[in-house]
């Protein structure tokens, strides 16, 4: 769970706030649009109170399910000025040079159930949790009475869990994970702001398994290929993480992730949108104006930071962003159990169907110049035909033909 933390913590605060950072940008009047759980009464809109994960795993005897589910509860921050019979909200106060401003910023929520997975085969499961609203009033020294209003709306929720045996002698389960938004909350004709103040946002959940492994529903194993292809996730996107070797821990996000994601090391710290590229938005958020980057500061604690850390990040820390090669291509492939790599002789056997040329090269030897890696992790051979009396000629300048492993017999 700790080590899945870095990529969970990118997830929970995907898009909290965006460049340029301040209240004032029309970006930030619309927010939160990622893993969003609206309340029952809140739904009529397109949006829903819930979220489906379903999944496979092998377990081992007498391993239990570590479930953890965070996300976001917004809280309200209102500047309040006194108008003569009470208060009314102001979009700021400057006070000596300090701005406050009505935001609406958020806090973190965590829930975690530990169960027996063999408790959950062939039954629904129900886990209820309950978060505690409240309110905190703090003076602002204007010399006016201003103040600054805190509120939280308490929430109410529930994690349901099933397995399911499938067939075959592997031993594996299908686990459904449904979280469910069941905060009492009814008031007609109320907006989505109103409505977000009763939601889960960045709705994720982490799934360790203490004894077994997952299977990754992206690149399953072929006996659980059909499984996986039936697992139903909406809302949320199962995949595997931790170290690539690891199969014990599961991030169900609300974004679209491959297996075994990470922070890339070059990055700074938080920019709100991990998904975007760093150096883009360091060197945009360098040029913001001093007035700008005040504006900004007063919005939010995690802006000022953010701003702090662009402001002292030195020049070699922000050459390491610009551009890293993340992917060699691999020295070999395996090709009926022997390794193919530079040099090696084979016969063509195309069986693709993307260029007819290719067919006319069937049974022709070749030598292979290269293997390559595409950005899917797919394996090709660059290679150049045997009786060609220009192939050396022809690799010195890049110009290939280019087959699949399974298109070539070694020799």
């Amino acid at each position: 769970m700790d080590q899945a933390r870095a990529i969970a913590d990118a997830v929970l605060y995907e898009g909290y706030l965006l460049y340029p950072y301040r209240a004032s940008a029309a970006k930030n009047k619309v927010r939160w649009q990622w893993g969003v759980l609206m309340p029952p009464s809140f739904t009529d809109t397109g949006e829903h109170p819930d979220s489906q994960a379903e999944l496979l795993v092998v377990p081992g005897s007498g391993a239990t399910l570590h479930v953890r589910l965070r996300f976001l509860h917004l809280q309200s921050r209102v500047v309040e000025i006194p108008d003569g019979t009470g208060y009314r909200p102001v979009p700021s106060v400057t006070v000596a040079g300090s701005e406050h401003v009505t935001w609406d910023e958020a806090v973190e929520r965590e829930v975690d159930a530990v169960l027996c997975l063999a408790d959950l085969i062939g039954g629904d499961t129900s886990v209820p949790f309950h978060v505690d609203g409240g309110r905190q009033v703090d003076t602002i020294p204007d010399g006016r009475g201003a103040r600054l209003v805190r509120t939280l709306r308490p929430l109410r929720g529930e994690l349901r869990l099933r397995a399911d045996p499938l067939p075959g002698p592997f031993g594996a389960v299908q686990l459904q994970l449904r979280v469910r938004n069941t905060s009492r909350w009814e008031q007609p004709g109320a907006g989505r702001d109103d409505a977000l103040r009763h939601a889960l946002i960045a709705t994720h959940t982490l799934l360790g398994v203490s004894a077994g492994g997952f299977l990754s529903l992206l690149a399953p194993p072929e006996w659980a290929s059909a499984a996986a292809a039936g697992c139903r996730n909406e809302r949320t996107w199962p995949v595997l993480v931790g170290e690539p070797s690891r199969r014990d821990t599961v991030l169900c996000a609300p974004i679209i992730l491959y297996d075994h994601p990470s922070i890339a090391e070059q990055s700074p710290g938080d920019m709100f949108d991990g998904t975007e590229i760093d150096e883009l938005l360091v060197l945009r958020t360098m040029t913001l104006t001093d007035e700008e980057k005040r504006q900004a500061r007063a919005t939010d604690p995690r802006a000022a930071e953010l701003l702090d850390r662009v402001d002292s990040l030195p020049p070699e820390s922000l050459a390491r962003l610009h551009g890293t090669v993340r992917h060699l291509d691999p020295d070999s492939v395996l090709v009926g159990g022997v390794p193919v790599t530079s040099g090696s002789r084979v016969r063509l056997r195309p069986v693709r169907r993307a260029d007819a040329y290719d067919t006319f090269l069937a049974g022709r030897t070749a030598v292979v110049r290269k293997v390559l890696l595409d950005v899917d992790g797919g394996r090709h051979l660059a290679v150049t035909l045997e009786d060609d009396p220009g192939a050396d000629l022809r690799a010195e300048c890049g110009h290939y033909r280019y087959f699949g492993p399974e298109e070539v017999d070694p020799l």
